[in-house]
């Protein structure tokens, strides 16, 4: 879809330069998304998109940064409204999927930008994403130890990083199959077998 974002404010005009390169990765691959292409999408030549963004990676750092706190916003929600780790879990585990559903072309760009050789801030911001995603994890995973939901041996680093595998690894099929309802189906059962696996039995 073509947005005409000639007279907006700076700031929502690079705004939706982040959406407007989203909804492109959806469509294909994110390494041929050029400024050009941008530019067209939005209505704006090549010029007015570069007086907001100096580079093509400066815009995918904005990307980044976009994704960083759209995930983040959502593991701090789940996290803070849940009454116990499980349900923290849950609410973050949906909540993400929820996001790669709605916004497929996030993943595509991810899994692009970490195969380039070259470090990139870019780059930098999604390990900085993975370590406080993974911090907030152990955090609610060491509650429910303490609550007598988890086993007392479970490793809860190994725990995080099962669940961040475990999400991967259904976005990553996903994409392989070319059929985005492959989350859909697969996530409960996924899940299921995610919390029998570090739940405390009696």
């Amino acid at each position: 879809m073509t947005t005409t974002t000639k007279h907006l404010p700076a700031d929502e005009r690079k705004a939706i330069t982040v959406v407007t390169v989203i909804e492109l990765a959806g469509r294909r691959n994110p390494g041929e998304i050029t400024t050009a292409a941008i530019a067209q999408q939005m209505g704006l030549t090549q010029g007015a998109l570069f007086r907001h963004f100096p580079s093509k990676d400066a815009i995918w750092l904005a990307v980044m940064e976009w994704v960083a706190g759209q995930l983040l916003a959502r593991v701090e929600q789940g996290a803070r409204h849940a009454k116990t780790a499980f349900a923290a879990l849950d609410a973050i585990f949906t909540a993400h999927l929820d996001l790669i559903t709605t916004c497929p072309g996030i993943p595509r760009i991810l899994f692009h930008e970490l195969q380039r050789a070259e470090d990139t801030p870019a780059k930098g911001v999604v390990r900085a994403l993975i370590t406080e995603y993974r911090k907030q994890l152990i955090t609610i995973l060491e509650r429910g130890k303490i609550n007598g939901e988890l086993a007392n041996e479970i490793n809860v680093s190994a725990a995080a990083a099962l669940f961040l595998g475990m999400i991967q690894g259904l976005v990553m099929q996903s994409l392989i199959s070319g059929d985005p309802e492959h989350l859909n189906r697969m996530s409960s059962e996924v899940f299921t077998l995610y919390q029998r696996s570090i739940r405390k039995t009696t």
